[in-house]
Formats: C-alpha cells, sequence, structure tokens
C-alpha cells in the first residue's frame, strides 16, 4: 500500500471544514492545483488517487473536466468526487469505462435548495421584489397595483422527488399546499409515505399551480421543460427551477412568459451562469433570478465539505461509497483497486 494516498482539488472556494479533515487523515494528502499551472497540473493529476471535482460547468475548464482525455492522463485515478448533488463536469460513461467511481454530495444542500425554492415562490407570489423595487425609484402608485395571492391551498408540482424535492414538499405542506409529483423512478407507495400524489408528467402540467424542478440533468432530462411543455401549464402558472441549466428551454420560457401564458419564473440555474447581463428574461418585473445560489449557505456548504471528504477518505481505506452514482462500476473498479493499492476493498 502506498504511504500516502492523494485526493487533488483546483483551488476553487473551499470551506475549513474540508482542509480540517483532510488535515486530521494523516494517510491522504490533499493537493491544490492552479487551472492556468498545466505544467504542476498535470503530474500531479497522473499521480492522484480521488479528484475533488467542482459541479458547476463554469468554474472548470474543460481540460479539467473529469472526460475520458482527463482519465487517460489519470491512471492512479479511483475516485472522481462531484462537489454537489450534480455532476456536469463528469462525463460518467467516461469514468465507468475507465474503472473509476463516480461519486457526489447529495442531499447535503437539500434543506438550503427546499428554503430556496419556498422563498422564491413566496417572493413571485406576494410581489415582493417587484415591490421593492417599486418602492425603491417610483410614487404616486396604490396598493392594490401590487396585490399578491396566498399560496395556502393550492398546488405545487414537484419534478424529481428525491432529497431536494421530498424537503419542498415537507415545506409546501406546511403551507397548506396540495403536493403532486412527477418521478418515475418513485413508485406511489413511496409518494405517500411524503403525502405527496403521483401524476405523470402531463398530469403535472395540467394540475400544478406551481412546477418545481429538481431532477438531475441527463439524457432523460435535458430540454424537458420546452414550448409543448409550458403548453399543458395552467394559463398564469409559476416555473421555479433550481436543479441544472439545460432541462428549461430558456427561449421557450421567455415566450412562454412575455406571452402572458406563465404568470411568473423563479430561476436559480441557467444555460450560462451567470447569465450575460442583457439576458431578455432579467427583464421582467414578474421573474425572481437568482446566480445558482440556492444551495449556496453557509449550512449547506459545511456539510458538502464534511460528506464530500469523509467519503473520498472512505473510498480511499476501501469502503463503499453510500453515493455512487455509477455502481456497475464495481467490479471493474476493485481490479483497479487492488492493483494501486495493494489491497481489496469492500465486497
Amino acid at each position: 500500500m502506498p504511504a500516502n494516498k492523494t485526493v487533488i482539488r483546483f483551488n476553487h472556494w473551499i470551506h475549513a471544514d474540508m482542509l480540517a479533515r483532510y488535515d486530521s487523515e494523516p494517510s491522504v494528502d490533499l493537493v491544490m492545483l492552479e487551472q492556468d499551472d498545466e505544467e504542476g497540473a498535470w503530474p500531479a493529476v497522473a499521480a492522484a488517487n480521488a479528484y475533488q471535482i467542482s459541479a458547476a460547468k463554469d468554474e472548470v475548464q474543460l481540460k479539467w473536466q473529469a472526460t475520458s482525455d482527463f482519465l487517460e492522463r489519470a491512471p492512479n485515478m479511483l475516485c472522481i468526487s462531484s462537489g454537489g448533488a450534480g455532476y456536469d463536469t463528469v462525463d460518467v460513461e467516461a469514468c465507468t469505462k475507465a474503472g473509476v467511481l463516480v461519486v457526489n454530495q447529495s442531499g447535503g444542500n437539500a434543506q438550503s435548495v427546499a428554503e430556496h425554492t419556498l422563498g422564491m415562490m413566496l417572493d413571485l407570489s406576494k410581489r415582493i421584489s417587484e415591490t421593492d423595487r417599486l418602492l425603491r425609484t417610483s410614487r404616486g402608485y396604490a396598493r392594490e397595483e401590487l396585490m399578491g395571492r396566498e399560496i395556502s391551498g393550492r398546488t405545487i408540482g414537484i419534478i424529481g422527488l428525491g432529497h431536494v424535492g421530498r424537503r419542498v414538499a415537507a415545506l409546501a405542506q406546511a403551507f397548506d399546499m396540495t403536493t403532486v409529483a412527477y418521478d418515475p423512478y418513485v413508485d406511489a407507495g413511496k409518494m405517500a409515505e411524503s403525502k405527496v400524489q403521483k401524476a405523470s408528467f402531463d398530469e403535472l402540467l395540467a394540475q400544478a399551480d406551481f412546477i418545481s424542478i429538481h431532477c438531475p440533468r441527463n439524457a432523460e432530462t435535458l430540454g424537458m421543460m420546452n414550448a409543448d411543455a409550458f403548453a399543458k401549464m395552467q394559463k398564469g402558472a409559476t416555473l421555479l427551477t433550481t436543479a441544472r441549466g439545460g432541462i428549461v428551454d430558456e427561449a421557450a420560457l421567455l415566450d412562454a412568459v412575455q406571452s402572458g401564458h406563465l404568470g411568473a419564473a423563479g430561476i436559480d440555474v441557467w444555460d450560462i451562469e451567470p447569465p450575460p447581463l442583457d439576458h431578455p428574461l432579467l427583464q421582467f418585473d414578474n421573474v425572481v433570478s437568482t446566480y445558482h445560489t440556492a444551495g449556496v449557505t453557509h449550512e449547506a456548504r459545511g456539510r458538502m465539505a464534511r460528506i464530500a471528504s469523509q467519503q473520498v477518505i472512505d473510498v480511499l481505506a476501501g469502503k463503499r461509497p453510500p453515493r455512487l452514482i455509477n455502481p456497475e462500476v464495481w467490479p471493474a473498479y476493485t481490479k483497479r483497486f487492488e492493483r494501486i493499492m495493494d489491497f481489496t476493498p469492500e465486497n
């Protein structure tokens, strides 16, 4: 077994709890790299056993994303650990072919993202941001011109009933909302445990006053909220998206808002992050926009740091990780682990 196992990470913002956990593990070295220092980074990549990678594409240059080209230059790599619940910077298929584990930190920011979702819903329904902007710039209007609506008694449709979706449902139920969900991987019985009604995609579009997206971005979900989907939503309904850019067709969303078919939209994730200043969706009073910050809280970042560092340390100790994205890789991974680490991981 090598004297020290090596974890690499590029020098983005890092939570102190991650540094502290690695500092407390004498058999594991955390090596911080600079993206613009190829001469120094590539040798470290070649020697590394694990890579803690940012989940945000706009933070990671293409050459440092976990692609087949990158993996060819990382012969000792055993684990790619995405820094969030998503893994946009990781080619999971390429990792699987290379015998490399992919893990994420799902659940670590669920409470923060769920609270942000409810915050946007309340903001749009009560027209808080709109009122704030107007109050700072104008006078001579009546309060009734800014009349909002209660969310109590209305229906929220949740796309993706995972960690975040379940928390959104629980918070919405505290406001006496009806909760329905579309998730082909969760059966009606499991949904009932969360007091959520199972619906097809089209049923959810037709029923919901609010539609909130909490599914991963993949081949199934890319562009799923398109012009056809928006046309099936109730007139005046609100879209909330805190999952990943690309699930919502931004051009189709613009048309739906501009035409008045959608009453409002809350957008935390974008095709390009941050979106350009002249992005047309930023021009509407009934659109509340944030910069992929739904999960960026002190509490969530701390949890994610602790989960991520502990999971990688456990992987390098031979344990099977709890948040494994590509479980089918395990037989090939086991052989590579034995060759690189000189001991056998857990079955």
